[in-house]
């Protein structure tokens, strides 16, 4: 991918200061693979066959049919669970924003600690929301949609189903407006102020991981929020919500720490032989993500309530 002229204004979502060319056939590519996940991704497959077993092994015991006794027995429901949903449809797609900073140069021991910086960063966003939401369903979780156990109906929407639908709408048009402008097609809203604070960027896409626990109807989450909300204890909701959201990301942190210390050399040299591909990696990875939120929590959710009268769906979906 060739690059066009340097850049003489901020950047902070393109990573390199430089625009690729046919931006235009990055977002209708990355749109369609967004489109295509949804059509074959299977939810049942990703939160019962693999959440509902990798938190039973970890816990023990049937994580559903036991019921949370005492608070050491919620924070460790909390954070296997986390790990349990690391594949979920709303938490694997943040993590694709950052696959621009896989690449640096240098020993390994460096490459290791300069990845320790953006994810320091993506934590810090992450852990101030799901302290803030965790806290606030110690407080009023009872009185919240997703403390309700009613079964949804064909035709309508119960307001579980609205509330997931109104948070993942937005974070997913969110990712969407933040690809474009890593592409430089939309003004960059954080260039501005990234030079002054450098770890702007990923305290928003941590920002982003945390708002998942605002929208999330995995039943081991709601489980737990359950737990949460009835406790009345805003300080037990704040902790159990935090550990819920790094066992989100443990996995996907290991792997990228990982991929920075044993292939960041050669993805250095990758994206340095064409500056513009930091920038194009970015814009895709986040429309990708974007699209895929929107579509899947939004359009698909409606046709799967009979709303709309179809969305395309693999067989096995």
């Amino acid at each position: 991918m060739k690059t066009t002229a340097k850049l003489t204004t901020p950047a902070s979502l393109a990573v390199a200061q430089r625009i690729p060319r046919r931006r235009a056939l990055i977002v209708v590519v990355s749109a369609l693979i967004g489109f295509l996940l949804t059509v074959v991704w299977s939810a049942e497959f990703v939160d019962s066959g693999i959440g509902d077993n990798v938190a039973n092994t970890l816990l023990g015991h049937d994580a559903k049919a036991t019921p949370i006794a005492g608070v050491l027995a919620g924070s460790a429901f909390a954070f296997a669970t986390g790990v349990a949903g690391t594949f979920t449809a709303c938490n694997i797609a943040a993590f694709g924003a950052i696959a621009p900073l896989l690449g640096s140069a240098g020993g390994r021991w460096g490459r290791l600690v300069r990845a320790l910086r953006p994810l320091g960063w993506l934590s810090a966003g992450m852990i101030t929301v799901s302290a803030v939401y965790g806290a606030v369903v110690g407080l009023y979780g009872t009185r919240m949609p997703q403390f309700s156990t009613a079964q949804n109906v064909a035709g309508t929407l119960s307001p579980r189903g609205i509330q997931s639908m109104v948070v993942f709408g937005v974070i997913g048009l969110t990712l969407c407006y933040l690809g474009l402008a890593a592409l430089h097609l939309v003004p960059d809203p954080l260039a501005r102020l990234t030079p002054r604070f450098p770890g702007a960027p990923m305290v928003v896409m941590g920002a982003l991981i945390g708002a998942f626990l605002i929208g999330r109807p995995f039943g081991l989450f709601r489980q737990l929020f359950r737990d949460a909300a009835a406790s009345g204890n805003p300080w037990y909701g704040a902790a159990a919500f935090v550990l819920q959201s790094v066992g989100n990301i443990v996995i996907m942190a290991l792997l990228f720490l990982a991929v920075t210390v044993f292939a960041g050399e050669r993805l250095h040299r990758w994206l340095a032989a064409r500056p513009a591909r930091a920038a194009a990696l970015a814009g895709a990875a986040l429309i990708v993500a974007g699209v895929f939120t929107f579509l899947y929590w939004d359009i698909r959710m409606l046709a799967a309530r009979e709303i709309i009268p179809w969305y395309p769906r693999a067989p096995w979906s």
